[in-house]
């Protein structure tokens, strides 16, 4: 297995993206940056090391590669490809932030 991999497979693979095809719009609508770059291209290689800025629909994501992916598994399996540098909201704080009269 290579070190360096597709960074739409990755997404996909990392669980980011529910499907491959929207891990590849997410970067190529520019919501994906690459060691502070912005990156366009789905087939741009990333590896182990690397870190990724990913803008979601209600957060962004920060998340330093750490392995490349062998297959799309469960949460376990994926959460083993990378670290985790932003802050993890929780779901009931957010609800609380959001709806809060």
């Amino acid at each position: 297995m290579t070190l360096r991999q597709r960074l739409d497979k990755w997404l996909w693979f990392a669980r980011v993206a529910k499907t491959r095809s929207l891990a590849a719009r997410l970067v190529a609508e520019g919501h994906v940056r690459l060691n502070a770059r912005l990156i366009e291209t789905p087939a741009q290689p990333v590896g182990p090391g690397d870190v990724l800025t990913i803008a979601l629909e209600r957060r962004v994501r920060v998340l330093k590669v750490v392995a490349p992916g062998a297959r799309r598994g469960g949460f376990s399996e994926a959460s083993l490809l990378f670290e985790e540098l932003s802050d993890p909201v929780p779901r009931p704080a957010l609800r609380m932030v959001l709806f809060k009269t």
